[in-house]
């Protein structure tokens, strides 16, 4: 008995102890600090006019293994690398970005290369799809460079595996926004993509390399002439998977099966997933049910289990951003089975007050929780 007592012991304190400084600690760093390829690099893409430190801002991430990609849309001039990687083991006060897999893969202008990604998904498979907008300086006078698309990159070998090609799917008016990822029983992979100027997901059949457009009813829409439409993949398992769906601006959220969408079929078949009771920002999932949101402007981030309807009081506060940041992403750490947040200045940075740049951080979803204050709140 006593034996077992102590094995206990021993797995617990081996629990504790990984909660550790590499785990816990924030990868920060500030706008576009990246590692260049040398000094000559760096003064050339300045002196063009191609680099605008200030300029850059991360928000999407993703995590794998030991990295954290983010997306870095090019929302203004001067951003030479749209997707960058950082390292969770990163030594020092600050992370360093780098463009995977190279400079070359971020070319302006050169429609072979990513233009402005504004999203990104990784799957199962170890493949990170890549929204690019095709669009530059979006927060000034937009340019469109290249016809909007999907890269699909292997995470093991960083080469690009497919790409497809949203030109035939968009409207002028077209604001994609947001993409989710997953796999038909039959092992197809389908990607969804929110149009949030045309009131529709387009959907992709990457292995028939063809895609349709989905209508959303006009009852979805919110009051908002510039709005965003949020999507977010549950899974329930078995195959058992749903999309679910909100303008900002709109009341209600709403849920459609996967398999709706595939078929084209949204008739009928959409779902109204409960009511909110202010505008809220989704952030993302667990790869699960679980949904996090947090209220616009607000630091607090909340989890909410899909598998109820959404409605006031049902939500748990699980984390808050500190002063001046915003979270703009919920990323789930498979490798510690953790949740992390990515969080900014970014209300300082679209009002050009962000000195040398915007403060960015990729950390934990309240850490190390401690056992005497169990709500897992940053503060």
């Amino acid at each position: 008995m006593l034996r077992q007592v102590a094995i206990l012991c021993t797995l617990i304190a081996a629990i504790s102890a990984s909660c550790d400084k590499e785990i816990v600690r924030p990868v920060e760093w500030t706008g576009g600090n990246f590692e260049w390829p040398n000094g000559a690099t760096k003064s050339i893409y300045r002196s063009s006019g191609r680099f605008i430190q200030k300029n850059t801002i991360a928000t999407r991430a993703q995590i794998y293994k030991d990295d954290v990609i983010v997306a870095l849309p090019r929302h203004k001039p001067g951003v030479p690398a749209t997707p960058a990687k950082l390292s969770l083991k990163h030594k020092g006060c600050e992370a360093t970005p780098t463009p995977p897999p190279c400079w070359s893969t971020q070319e302006e202008g050169n429609c072979n290369a990513l233009q402005s990604v504004v999203d990104i998904f990784a799957d199962a498979n170890e493949v990170l799809w890549v929204l690019d907008v095709g669009v530059v300086n979006t927060l000034e006078t937009p340019i469109r460079r290249c016809p909007p698309k999907v890269v699909a990159i292997s995470l093991r070998t960083g080469k690009v595996v497919k790409t497809l090609d949203l030109s035939g799917l968009v409207a002028q008016a077209s604001r994609l926004q947001y993409i989710a990822v997953e796999y038909a029983p039959d092992g197809r992979p389908y990607a969804y993509v929110s149009d949030a100027a045309t009131r529709s997901i387009l959907v992709f059949d990457v292995a028939g390399n063809r895609g349709y457009r989905v209508v959303l009813p006009k009852a979805v829409v919110g009051n908002g002439k510039r709005d965003v439409l949020y999507i977010a993949l549950i899974q329930k398992g078995c195959g058992n998977n749903f999309i679910i769906f909100s303008y900002l601006s709109s009341p209600k959220v709403f849920s459609i099966r996967t398999d709706y969408l595939r078929a084209g079929c949204t008739a009928g078949k959409i779902t109204d997933s409960g009511s909110k009771d202010g505008k809220i920002i989704i952030l993302g999932t667990d790869l699960g049910t679980a949904v996090f949101f947090r209220y616009e402007g607000k630091p607090e981030v909340y989890r909410w289990d899909a598998n109820l309807p959404l409605a006031p009081g049902l939500p748990v506060l699980v984390y808050k951003s500190k002063k001046c940041y915003l979270s703009t992403h919920a990323i789930p750490d498979l490798k510690r089975e953790r949740m992390r947040i990515l969080e900014s200045n970014f209300p300082d940075f679209i009002q050009n007050t962000v000195g040398c740049g915007a403060s960015q951080r990729v950390t934990l979803m309240g850490g190390c929780v401690n056992p005497k204050n169990p709500l897992p709140v940053h503060t």
